[in-house]
Formats: C-alpha cells, sequence, structure tokens
C-alpha cells in the first residue's frame, strides 16, 4: 500500500504534550519550526526534526508530537 497515494481518512488538530497519545503517518505543518516527535512503536529517544517550513508534509509515523516542539498550526493525518 502507497500512502502517498491515497487521501487521509482520519486527521485533526495537534496539541502538543509529552503526554497525549497520537496515532498518526504524516503531520502538515502549518507554522515554521522544530518539530519533536516520539517514534511509533519504540519507548527510545525523541526525533527533533529543525526548521521545519511552513508548508511542509512530514510523512511520518508517531505517537506524540511532545511539546518541546516549536512548530505551529500542526495538523496529524492517517490512513
Amino acid at each position: 500500500m502507497s500512502y502517498l497515494l491515497e487521501t487521509a481518512t482520519r486527521y485533526g488538530a495537534v496539541t502538543k504534550s509529552d503526554s497525549t497519545v497520537l496515532q498518526f503517518k504524516a503531520l502538515y505543518i502549518g507554522g515554521a519550526g522544530s518539530v519533536v516527535l516520539k517514534q511509533a512503536g519504540t519507548d527510545g529517544a525523541d526525533v527533533t526534526f529543525a526548521a521545519v517550513p511552513a508548508g511542509t508534509t512530514l510523512y511520518v509515523c508517531g505517537t506524540r508530537v511532545m511539546a518541546a516542539s516549536t512548530a505551529t498550526n500542526v495538523v496529524w493525518l492517517d490512513w
């Protein structure tokens, strides 16, 4: 299955939090900044995407958008 050829069937606004669990396969970044993620299926270290430009879609699976993120107007997408 190629996710890039399908449209998202679930989506919503992200509230940055170290405890709120989400399930997403992509994030739309409305306002530039860093995006700190907890990876799906791991208890490992957080991963930081630095200097993400506004209008970017990050095709990454994750379970949390951490409070340390500085990007704004973030929308999660899943399918």
